[in-house]
């Protein structure tokens, strides 16, 4: 199955874009404590991780795609100084919820957000240093379109750092990994976000999504080299590092 025919909910009429976006800001109230409650926390060090990956070349302008509320945009403000983040969703709920987030830790002249889509972005060639993404590539509607547009709009000798979930390979995280995200997980986003599929599309759509080398072959293909898999905490993610 291709990550693309994977979709949120696959009687609507809407295209997965249209679906992914509904879908985000149906539960963009619920999503921050949801993300940190089904990840048991570990996401934070994640991220820290991606932004490490990126901070080797001291970027001053950084591109954040399907930025979501936030969280990897206020991490590189964090951990960067004197960066300048942009941050691009097309969620707009999403959005809402990451900028009070950001005035609240009064960074609002550090992060800048807009509603933009990946597939098209609003912004020159060479733009940014460098460019992120936190589990919003297995979204786009159009995989290698979307990163294409990630390499154009940063400069060369520029880094890419993406987070994806991946699928343990090992005993026994790989069983426990599969029970919690088939059941568990689907039951417990359910009950919280009132959403019928978001939890739903979130395991179906990792189960088809690229990974490992066949991700990092994509990103050779779409303008970036040097792609390279960086499985974290037994697999269950993977930090994807490249550069242009």
């Amino acid at each position: 199955m291709k990550h693309n025919s994977v979709v949120p909910d696959a009687l609507s009429k809407l295209s997965k874009k249209e679906q992914v976006a509904d879908m985000f800001n149906n539960i963009a109230g619920k999503y921050d404590f949801l993300n940190h409650i089904l990840s048991m926390g570990i996401d934070k060090g994640w991220r820290k991780k991606a932004i490490k990956s990126i901070a080797t070349i001291n970027p001053k302008n950084i591109l954040d795609v399907a930025t979501g509320t936030g969280d990897l945009a206020i991490a590189a403000a964090t951990q960067i100084g004197e960066s300048n983040i942009t941050g691009i969703d097309i969620a707009a709920q999403m959005l809402e919820i990451g900028k009070e987030k950001i005035a609240t830790r009064n960074m609002n002249n550090r992060i800048k957000m807009r509603v933009a889509d990946s597939e098209a972005l609003p912004f020159d060639n060479n733009q940014f240093d460098a460019v992120t993404c936190a589990y919003g590539v297995r979204n786009f509607e159009h995989l290698e379109k979307g990163l294409a547009e990630m390499s154009r709009v940063m400069r060369t000798g520029g880094r890419v750092a993406i987070l994806e979930f991946s699928k343990p390979k090992g005993f026994p995280v790989k069983h426990i990994f599969a029970v919690y995200f088939k059941y568990i997980l689907p039951l417990f986003g359910k009950c919280v976000s009132k959403h019928s599929t978001a939890y739903t599309y979130l395991p179906e759509s990792v189960m088809a999504f690229p990974e490992g080398q066949d991700f990092c072959n994509i990103l050779n293909n779409c303008g970036f080299k040097n792609a390279a898999a960086h499985p974290l905490t037994f697999g269950i993610t993977t930090l994807y590092t490249a550069e242009k």
